[in-house]
């Protein structure tokens, strides 16, 4: 039996808890030490003993979002076809699929990491930088700017190893220059006293690192599609099935950015010690989330690759078990995150009044833990499956379509109050609105089974 076929083996008949398993492990591995070394700018700007210094994470945080955006869609929208390939035997057409999406990243990224190094000024003001906090952000942005291709095209080969089912290859890519990234921190930082500027230069350098061993990893023959410029397929029909595929994660990650300048321009009025505190919560959410998300981005290969090969069953007993498993680990996240919220926030940053602001958004966060699983594993299942518009659909709900309108009213009828509760209000509706679609989901695949 060769590798492909060993791979096919592995993917359509290894029992669903073990599989899952062990492909999230590996994942939810990588999203925790990727989460540490994002909270650790946060925590080593923190030490800068300047509360503007904070908020300038919290506000170039937007734009890693962009890149983020834009990787993954071309990384979700390549994975997604290449696992549905794999699982219907068509190797030969996955490497092209890989290969186009990889060198497109890579000429998207350069394209905006120059554009938006011409345009730093307007650009930070545009993320919600204010007068005090613009000279941190230009400094630690600088840095981030210049590796976006690089950033990008980690993403794109990350999410390519994941589909494929080598969730272990991702995770020692993005792990390794993770951990580098945490070490490099205070040296550059506090040692060769470069201040914000040097968080902004050990992250970028990170991200080169982990390019390369993931790279590496395609280049040594360990994965079923190959990175080869002959291999590039520049047809509209294959280059738009990558971008609509990946469309909604780019939606996803796209409207994180956008809350997160809208949040941070709202937050804004009530000062600089409002935007470190939300910008916090968001951290400490995210990381508690990134569990779930890590063990739904091990079903994620598993979906496609027995919906290509047609056993719809297996999907079905993947998205239930893992369902079931992320309700169990983020709600007991979501009890300890509520009793320890300001010690939480004060990790950060140990100022009372970023603590008070703090401590609220962070349980109101904790309180709406319980209902994401569902609604991140539909958006995942519709994008796996192809399902083009109930993927974008519901990608655009938690941070756009609700959020947006929520905390530009509530903010306007109670205040910071309202900035506070109005993430966990956008869980609520998008919760409520995607258990029909996923029931709709499961009820038409059940119908193409007995057909």
């Amino acid at each position: 039996m060769n590798r492909s076929e060993a791979q096919f083996k592995k993917m359509t008949e290894t029992p669903i808890p073990r599989l899952v398993i062990s492909l999230g492990i590996p994942t939810v591995i990588s999203m925790l030490v990727t989460n540490i070394y994002n909270m650790a700018d946060t925590f080593f700007v923190g030490q800068l003993d300047n509360t503007s210094a904070s908020a300038a994470v919290g506000v170039v945080f937007g734009y890693m979002a962009v890149i983020q955006a834009i990787g993954f869609m071309f990384g979700q929208g390549a994975g997604s076809i290449i696992s549905r390939m794999l699982g219907a035997k068509e190797e030969k057409e996955a490497s092209k699929v890989a290969s186009t999406a990889f060198f497109l990243a890579l000429s998207v990224g350069a394209t905006l990491g120059i554009t938006s190094m011409i345009l730093r000024k307007p650009l930070l003001h545009l993320l919600g930088s204010s007068d005090t906090i613009y000279p941190f952000a230009k400094d630690y942005i600088k840095f981030i700017m210049a590796a976006a291709p690089i950033t990008m095209g980690s993403f794109v080969l990350n999410n390519i190893l994941r589909y494929e089912g080598k969730a272990s290859l991702a995770m020692i890519g993005l792990c390794t220059g993770s951990i580098i990234n945490i070490g490099l921190d205070p040296i550059f930082m506090f040692v060769l006293d470069m201040g914000i500027a040097g968080a902004g230069f050990a992250t970028a350098l990170s991200q080169c690192i982990s390019f390369s061993l993931l790279l590496f990893m395609f280049l040594r023959g360990k994965t079923q599609c190959k990175l080869k410029v002959r291999e590039i397929y520049l047809r509209l029909s294959l280059i738009l099935d990558i971008v609509t595929t990946g469309f909604p994660a780019f939606i996803r990650q796209g409207l994180t950015s956008i809350s997160t300048m809208v949040l941070n321009r709202i937050a804004g009025g009530y000062g600089d010690p409002a935007i470190a505190a939300m910008s916090i919560v968001n951290r400490l959410a995210f990381f508690m989330f990134a569990v779930g998300l890590g063990l739904g981005q091990g079903y994620q290969p598993v979906c496609g690759f027995n919906y290509g090969a047609k056993k719809y069953d297996r999907v079905k007993e993947a998205f239930r078990f893992t369902l079931v498993v992320n309700e169990i680990v983020l709600g007991c996240f979501a009890v300890v995150g509520f009793f320890i919220a300001p010690e939480a926030v004060s990790w950060f940053r140990n100022d009372p009044e970023v603590i008070k602001i703090g401590k609220v958004a962070l349980r109101f966060a904790c309180g709406a833990l319980f209902l994401q699983p569902l609604t991140v594993m539909s958006n995942m299942t519709f994008q796996s499956t192809g399902q083009k518009l109930l993927a974008s659909f519901t990608a655009m709900l938690r941070s756009g379509l609700y959020f947006i309108p929520i905390i530009a009213i509530s903010e306007s009828l109670v205040g910071l109050r309202g900035i506070q509760f109005a993430q966990p209000l956008a869980d609520v509706l998008s919760f409520a609105t995607v258990v029909p679609l996923i029931i709709y989901f499961f009820r038409n695949i059940d119908k193409e089974k007995t057909s």
